[in-house]
């Protein structure tokens, strides 16, 4: 098999290609022949030292793939099973529609503790999915991380249909997931973004309202849109510079999900503001959770989430396709902050 592997902590430069034994799958675990691999902002900090594995992931990055089902570990074929998983390949999906199990040669999607920058990955079976109907399979590997995160922390947060949300970063691989989830779902989506052809593509996406975060400020508008009243949801990856507006851009009894520190992970907040708008502020991270957790969210995605991707509601949002060979090269683009929405390394 064939990785990229970051021979140590720093730049780009540091993504190197190399020969490796391949992989075999172990009890209950899936072998994949990767399709594409998703490129996130996590791989960047993992790059350059700030975001090491968790114990037991490989140690090369890479947090979402597509690809074919090559071979099953011990007792995926008898136990693997999960309620709703439809949309995938007819032959993996059984009479009444209600259970789905990972056969060799299924074309599926990955969530991954690391180990997605390679020709082969080993999962856990219970973090793989069917590529939704009418979906390509390489575009594909745009989805599971996005969705996971996106739908995980929309769900803690309680978002309704009829509620206002804001979504920072529209443009980005989670933010243009986000952005068509929460109008899929039936929510009024505000979206922040830079320029104007990065946020006239955020409106084709489903935003109700698009705020040019270089030009605008993205309280007033939301305070605008609402009528005074305020978002019901904030979606932040930006972290500290953006908490005190992230809260005075809340409704009362609104929730803001923190699931980024692009700038800054300490900031002050306003105690006062926060107890009369009666706001929750929670933060949540997907990596590290435990298998059993990642498993029910898997789940979740495939019974909420994967038939509106096979609706077309929502889509993969693919800036570009980079051969796996030039990892450094999809690590420069994403740290440019030109991308729209997500880089895929296809081996």
């Amino acid at each position: 098999m064939f990785l990229v592997e970051i021979s140590a902590p720093g730049g780009p430069e540091q993504l190197v290609l190399r020969e490796a034994p391949d992989l075999r799958p172990g009890p209950g675990e899936v072998l994949l022949r990767v399709a594409a691999a998703g490129v996130n902002n996590a791989d960047l900090l993992q790059r350059q030292g700030l975001y090491p594995p968790p114990d037991g992931a490989p140690a090369w990055p890479g947090l979402e793939v597509s690809g074919r089902v090559v071979a099953l570990g011990a007792g995926v074929d008898d136990d693997v099973a999960r309620a709703g998983a439809g949309g995938g390949a007819g032959p993996s999906t059984d009479d009444d529609g209600a259970r789905w199990r990972p056969r060799v040669g299924d074309e599926v999607v990955a969530l991954l503790d690391g180990g997605g920058y390679a020709d082969q990955v080993v999962v856990r079976a219970e973090q793989v999915l069917p590529v939704p109907a009418g979906v390509d399979l390489v575009d594909a590997a745009a989805l599971p991380e996005a969705a996971c995160t996106v739908w995980s922390t929309l769900t803690a947060a309680r978002l309704s249909p009829g509620e206002w949300l804001l979504v920072h970063g529209g443009s980005g691989g989670v933010g243009s997931f986000a952005v068509q989830y929460g109008a899929a779902v039936g929510a009024s989506v505000v979206t922040t973004a830079g320029g104007p052809a990065r946020t006239e593509r955020c409106r084709t996406l489903g935003a109700d309202v698009v705020v040019d975060h270089r030009s605008e400020d993205f309280v007033e508008a939301v305070r605008a849109a609402t009528d005074g009243r305020g978002a019901d949801v904030v979606l932040d990856v930006v972290g500290a510079a953006y908490l005190d507006r992230n809260l005075r851009s809340l409704a009362t009894g609104g929730r803001l999900a923190v699931i980024g520190m692009q700038r800054g992970r300490r900031g002050e907040l306003d105690l006062g503001l926060l107890l009369t708008r009666r706001a929750t502020v929670l933060g949540t991270t997907l990596r590290s959770r435990p298998p059993a957790e990642k498993a029910a969210i898997v789940a979740g995605v495939a019974r909420d989430v994967w038939p509106l991707v096979a609706s077309g509601a929502i889509r993969p949002v693919v800036h570009e396709r980079v051969p796996l060979a030039d990892a450094a090269r999809a690590h420069e683009a994403l740290a440019s902050g030109d991308v729209f929405g997500k880089v895929l390394l296809v081996p």
